[in-house]
């Protein structure tokens, strides 16, 4: 699991993210400038850092270097959700809760995932998509095709 970015970290990855090419220290630094002011050294060694632990990969362009992400957004803050989720003594209790939380646009992007993953939710262990014979006393095979006539 990967450690939660730092502030400056993340400043930096949510450009190299969204930006979804390869980008210099240079680029980055000028738009981190349109925020805050800060050193083109420091952008450098942000960078190095996150290339050092595995979240950019960078090839040499000239003099300088082009960084681009390891992996998505979306993977990131999945594996942070993971890791919190993991770590409490009641998983369920702690799902009912972030559920609880979520605005009604995060439980339909929440429902449009499940069903991404799972496209018949009726289908889950568990759950059924339609009873079992055994459940409804029916004999008729699962594929109502009619049993044979016996010609």
């Amino acid at each position: 699991m990967p450690r939660q970015l730092g502030d400056l970290e993340d400043a930096v990855m949510t450009r190299v993210w969204q930006w979804n090419r390869p980008v210099t220290v240079r680029e980055v630094l000028e738009d981190l400038q349109q925020e805050r002011s800060i050193a083109y050294t420091t952008v450098m060694t942000v960078m190095d850092n996150l290339h050092q632990k595995g979240w950019v990969r960078r090839e040499v362009d000239g003099r300088a270097y082009r960084y681009t992400a390891v992996s998505t957004r979306a993977a990131y803050s999945a594996a942070l959700m993971n890791e919190a989720w993991s770590r409490s003594d009641n998983p369920a209790a702690a799902l009912v809760a972030f559920f609880g939380m979520m605005s009604a646009e995060q439980r339909e992007a929440l429902q449009d995932a499940v069903r991404m993953v799972s496209p018949n939710l009726a289908e889950t262990p568990g759950n059924p998509a339609e009873p079992t014979a055994a459940a409804t006393g029916d004999d008729a095979p699962a594929d109502d095709v009619p049993p044979e006539s016996g010609r």
